[in-house]
């Protein structure tokens, strides 16, 4: 739960707010994708919540839970096998070698990657190594995903593939999902609810709860019609802030 959130970075003249008095809360088990502009402060509000950064202003609570961020690039440490690279993640809580091994072969079953898990990361297709980055995030333990655009550089088809799996991830384990996306169909394919932020700085302004049945399709009229409606209105915004 956000109350007043603000992030100002700078001082005096220079000083640029990227969050103004911004108020969110995230109900358990709800997959929430945050649009918005470029530069509307997305991946600030997440780097926040992770705890990677700190608000200027206003109080920030989790409830003792401990958010795992995942981010565009999946950051896979070129020179570990896949199976090594979740393993880390599980090393950096003190699992111990024989259980980082079990969980490890156990995430890549979950991202159906377990047959790869001898190959390095440039054996891999982008989405594939995405499967390992999103394997990685779970292995943290946390039950609250933080996602700064994580499929913005895949093709569309495999970009679908991935949404499939994380809907099904997210209904296996009730995780708690923050989502950040430019692209505004995938967040309606996606999300419970969709939050709009305002251009610098940013503010919630609108939300737009998702009451289109699973499973979804990106191209669907249903799914079609909000992301309409959603992209009118951030237009309303981005026109608004060029004024």
């Amino acid at each position: 739960m956000l109350e007043g959130v603000t992030k100002v970075y700078g001082r005096g003249d220079r000083a640029v707010v990227a969050l103004d008095r911004l108020d969110l809360t995230v109900r358990r088990g709800e997959f929430v994708c945050l649009v918005g502009a470029s530069g509307c402060g997305k991946s600030t509000l997440l780097s926040i919540v992770s705890g990677l950064d700190s608000a200027t202003g206003g109080s920030l609570d989790t409830f003792g839970r401990h958010p795992a961020l995942m981010f565009q690039e999946s950051a896979l440490f070129p020179w570990l096998t896949v199976a090594a690279n979740v393993e880390l993640a599980l090393r950096l809580r003190g699992v111990g070698r024989t259980e980082r091994r079990r969980r490890a072969a156990e995430l890549l079953d979950v991202v159906h990657l377990g047959e790869f898990a001898a190959k390095r990361p440039h054996e891999l297709s982008g989405g594939m190594r995405q499967r390992v980055a999103l394997a990685r995030t779970l292995a943290q333990d946390s039950d609250v995903l933080l996602m700064d655009e994580p499929f913005g550089a895949l093709d569309a088809m495999t970009r679908d593939a991935l949404h499939d799996e994380l809907e099904r991830i997210c209904r296996e384990r009730t995780l708690t999902v923050v989502f950040v996306t430019h692209n505004v169909r995938e967040a309606v394919r996606l999300a419970d609810r969709v939050v709009l932020l305002s251009s610098r700085p940013g503010r919630v302004v609108a939300e737009f709860p998702v009451d289109i049945a699973h499973p979804r399709r990106i191209d669907s009229p249903e799914v079609a019609n909000l992301a309409a409606r959603i992209t009118d209105r951030l237009r309303e915004e981005v026109r608004r802030h060029g004024r």
